[in-house]
């Protein structure tokens, strides 16, 4: 796909890799509804994309609020004029003991990882087949294929996310709509602590660059590709687990112990 004019709507803009990714569609010609909270942040971004001849345009807001789905589709498509690509990218993670993950916290990242990209594609979705093109583009993570100790929610939340999208391919099948699921591994942004982040040292886990998984994301998107697996030997494992679960379990069990460390320091 040639991203040059296409119009996209990108949520989590103002993170690692949705400010990188922000950049790097603005530079391929992409016309850009950017989704985020922090409206000072938004700001920026557009600012800098517009400065340098691109064009974005900034929807701040919560996701997860009444109504949030349908304003942010009928904006998109009222400053771009039409609306291509949908990309699913926002998202929260928690890394710790699953007992002590409140009710609440639990809701609010399942609302904002899984529900809220749902109704964001549902409200997109009359648009995308009414003129028989686009695609819907729903960022994961090696976590939706294997389950990581202390990322209970966070895992099943990705699991979901998979699962979404391999279901709304087959039934978008007979349209010219297309769903691409991207799978990166870990990744060196806000979204992992300062304990997170050791840990993820400690078990030797290989962690990339923002830059380099937006680059990765904008080619799957370009190639057309359903799934899109970023990184060795972790696209490796997803596979080995969907076959042989019980041998991952052992294979991981070292990395669990370490991780039950980190995880027990959370407060």
């Amino acid at each position: 796909m040639n991203l040059s004019n296409k119009r996209i709507i990108l949520t989590g803009a103002g993170g690692g890799i949705g400010y990188r990714l922000a950049l790097l569609l603005a530079s391929k010609g992409a016309h850009l509804a950017l989704v985020e909270r922090n409206a000072p942040r938004l700001a920026e971004i557009c600012n800098e994309i517009n400065t340098n001849g691109g064009k974005a345009v900034a929807i701040a807001l919560d996701l997860t609020s009444e109504g949030a789905a349908t304003q942010v589709v009928d904006s998109a498509i009222q400053a771009l004029g039409g609306l291509d690509i949908v990309i699913n990218n926002a998202g929260i993670m928690d890394f710790t003991l699953y007992d002590r993950q409140t009710p609440e916290r639990i809701a609010q990242v399942i609302n904002i990882n899984v529900i809220a990209p749902m109704l964001l594609v549902r409200a997109a979705l009359p648009h995308l087949l009414a003129q028989n093109s686009g695609c819907i583009v729903n960022i994961g993570s090696a976590f939706g294929s294997i389950g990581f100790a202390h990322f209970a929610t966070y895992c099943s939340s990705k699991f979901a996310m998979r699962g979404f999208s391999e279901a709304l391919r087959r039934e978008l099948a007979d349209s010219a709509v297309g769903v691409c699921y991207v799978s990166p591994r870990a990744a060196k942004t806000a979204l992992n602590d300062e304990l997170t982040t050791q840990m993820l040292i400690e078990t030797k886990t290989n962690m990339d660059e923002p830059d380099y998984v937006a680059e990765q994301i904008v080619l799957a998107i370009e190639r057309g590709a359903k799934e899109y697996f970023i990184g060795q030997p972790e696209s490796f494992f997803a596979r080995l687990n969907g076959m042989f679960p019980r041998l991952v379990d052992g294979g991981l069990l070292k990395n669990t112990r370490i991780a039950r460390k980190y995880a027990q320091l959370k407060k």
